[in-house]
């Protein structure tokens, strides 16, 4: 029986990469749920609970959100929280998402902050300080926690020996190329 994987990073950090990669590896993969729903606040653990007994691994809102209620409910899964930096991220959300409010959106970033646009200071602090809150939940327990930069090159050499797989003899997936053609472009043209 596989241990349940969480990926806590927000979305827009290679969750979707770490998607195909899970599923490369067998794993039953489940995104994000509940977006439009107006009550998602009062009904997110009641939804999420009954998720975890038909997959292995989640993604997405709001699984990040709930990293310290899934690790008591849960005991012995594994947490991956994927990072970009900041300004990478809220450009990502801006040009995905920039005025369209969710109830998802207002229950994590506060109820002004329905969208991303024109909140970029609200979304970073509140992206920031996720990703301090999970390293400090989890210190000291790095069989636990893996901290997944996809950016900075991490790929399977770094998620399999956590996950106690072995390594796939394939690339490991990048889903949104584009914005990795992106930053290739970009650095040739401060050459």
């Amino acid at each position: 029986m596989k241990r349940k994987v969480f990926c806590i990073g927000s979305h827009k950090t290679g969750t979707t990469s770490l998607e195909l990669a899970l599923r490369k590896l067998g794993y039953r993969v489940t995104g994000g749920f509940g977006t439009k729903d107006p009550d998602i606040a009062s009904k997110v653990h009641e939804m999420a609970y009954a998720m975890v007994d038909k997959y292995d691994a989640f993604e997405d809102n709001p699984w990040p959100v709930l990293y310290k209620e899934l690790d008591e409910r849960f005991p012995g899964s594994k947490f991956v929280l994927t990072r970009r930096p900041a300004e990478d991220w809220i450009r990502s959300l801006v040009k995905d998402f920039a005025l369209t409010e969710t109830p998802m959106r207002r229950w994590i970033y506060g109820e002004e902050a329905g969208c991303p646009e024109g909140n970029e200071d609200i979304y970073i602090a509140r992206y920031e300080r996720h990703n301090k809150e999970v390293l400090e939940y989890f210190a000291g327990r790095p069989d636990d926690l893996l901290v997944f930069d996809l950016p900075k090159g991490d790929g399977w050499d770094k998620l399999c020996p956590f996950l106690g797989h072995d390594i796939p003899n394939e690339p490991f997936p990048h889903a949104n190329k584009a914005s990795l053609s992106r930053k290739i472009k970009n650095f040739f043209k401060k050459l």
